[in-house]
């Protein structure tokens, strides 16, 4: 019995060592070179800040928010996020060296350039996700090649996309949920009020953008932010959307 409540003892005062160093994601992860470090992903990383966790072939790398949180705690480190965030955008540091994007009119870049293509085929209205695109190198990048892939992800495919084929900013948009004309939910909650309206679509829109809606009954119209299909909120919900899109993945 002694020896169980000394290894109890032992265990309790050993703890606060076993406690991973409590960090915080940088709100604008980079690296300045092909790997990704818990350096550039975190504040106060520490002496783990050189472990590697992703290489970087182009402009961005997306990586998987749990595999993250994982290394992190395999290298000591304790990240709770926060957010909930399910993916992390990692740009080109200013030291990578990679080329500015094409001004507007300047036409095609060329050279040894890194392109997005998609690794499958897409049907039209289908969603980009991470996994759908990869850099490449060609001779020759068209001006109307996204520099970013957090520009393409997420977006819906406006027509059917062949795998291997280069990114294209014309190929996709915000995939429509609300269409005009449909009937949207209109929610208001805040310190405990509950408050809804059904109106009108005054055009259309997807999740996360903003979208006019007409109270059919008093006529009046107002701006509300898309959650889902025939759903949207006003109020400090809708300040939530638009400061998480202007914050952007760290992910989405």
């Amino acid at each position: 019995m002694r020896v169980i409540l000394t290894l109890v003892a032992a265990l309790a005062l050993a703890g606060p060592a076993f406690a991973g160093r409590a960090v915080s994601l940088r709100p604008d992860a980079a690296s300045g070179d092909s790997v990704v470090t818990l350096g550039d992903l975190f504040d106060g990383a520490g002496a783990a800040a050189r472990v590697t966790v992703a290489e970087r072939t182009g402009q961005t790398v997306v990586l998987d928010a749990a595999a993250v949180q994982a290394a992190a705690r395999r290298a000591g480190l304790d990240w709770d996020n926060p957010d909930g965030l399910r993916k992390i955008v990692v740009r080109a540091g200013l030291s990578a060296g990679s080329a500015a994007a094409p001004a507007a009119g300047a036409g095609a870049a060329h050279g040894n350039v890194q392109v997005l293509t998609y690794t499958r085929s897409l049907n039209a209205g289908e969603i980009v996700q991470p996994t759908d695109l990869t850099w490449v190198k060609v001779a020759a990048a068209p001006a109307d090649s996204p520099t970013e892939a957090e520009a393409v992800i997420g977006q819906a495919a406006k027509r059917p996309l062949r795998a291997g084929a280069v990114v294209l900013a014309r190929d996709v948009g915000a995939a429509i949920v609300i269409k005009p004309g449909d009937t949207v939910t209109v929610t208001y909650e805040a310190d405990g009020i509950s408050l809804s309206l059904e109106g009108k679509a005054m055009g259309g829109a997807g999740v996360g953008e903003s979208l006019v809606v007409l109270n059919t009954q008093s006529k009046k119209t107002v701006q509300a932010m898309v959650t889902g299909p025939g759903q949207a909120v006003v109020g400090p919900a809708a300040q939530d959307i638009k400061t998480a899109r202007s914050l952007r993945y760290a992910a989405r």
